[in-house]
């Protein structure tokens, strides 16, 4: 199975995916180098690409069976409401690279596609399946639950970076980028939710090959 992985960060979805399917192969792409070099690191069979993702997707996307893409979040997420009132806040609009990405699968890409976003301070303009903290927006139906582990409550401790560290069973110290560690941490999918929607795509893919093979 040929899978494309954009905005891959650290790789915190596709950490499990070889316990489904050790018969893959994926290319990641991430546009901040230093990042790209530790999930290269990571994940030494990865196919790593240095670029814009969502470039690389209008670009490529033929090229899979599956796409997962998780592409920024920080002008949908909840805290532009909380940051809203302060004298520090600058105003922004959402990027609609997301809503871009989404219709173009729907519309145009034959195989699976997940796009992951976190829940956003307005009215999703499509709909997506909720799960936990996140919107899923895919062209197969997810599980009622993706995950059962619990986020650590960042607010309680000191250490926000060793919380998540634990967590996510990675060391962020190792980034030496210029993105702000703490919220690369926050950011990173849960790897057990990457992990059950990968086999939900997996099983989706052999039910569909044992219709073909029956077909002849």
């Amino acid at each position: 199975m040929k899978i494309l992985n954009l905005y891959a960060c650290l790789g915190g979805n596709r950490y499990k995916w070889n316990e489904v399917n050790d018969d893959i192969e994926v290319t990641a792409v991430e546009l901040d180098p230093e990042a790209a070099r530790l999930y290269q690191e990571r994940f030494p069979n990865d196919t790593v690409i240095v670029a814009d993702a969502h470039q690389y997707l209008l670009d490529h996307y033929k090229e899979f069976d599956f796409i997962w893409s998780s592409p920024p979040c920080p002008t949908h997420s909840r805290i532009q409401l909380s940051q809203y009132t302060r004298d520090s806040w600058k105003p922004q609009y959402p990027s609609m690279n997301l809503y871009q990405e989404i219709i173009f699968l729907q519309t145009f890409y034959k195989g699976k596609f997940c796009i992951e976003n976190v829940i956003g301070y307005y009215e999703p303009l499509i709909t997506p399946q909720k799960r936990d903290r996140h919107y899923y927006w895919t062209n197969f139906k997810l599980p009622n639950q993706v995950s059962s582990r619990k986020n650590p409550d960042i607010s309680r401790t000191k250490d926000t970076v060793g919380a998540l560290t634990k967590f996510h069973d990675y060391d962020f110290r190792k980034y030496q980028g210029e993105q702000d560690c703490r919220k690369m941490a926050r950011n990173l999918v849960d790897y057990e939710a990457g992990r059950t929607i990968f086999e939900v795509v997996c099983d989706v893919y052999k039910a569909n090959n044992a219709n073909q093979t029956e077909l002849f």
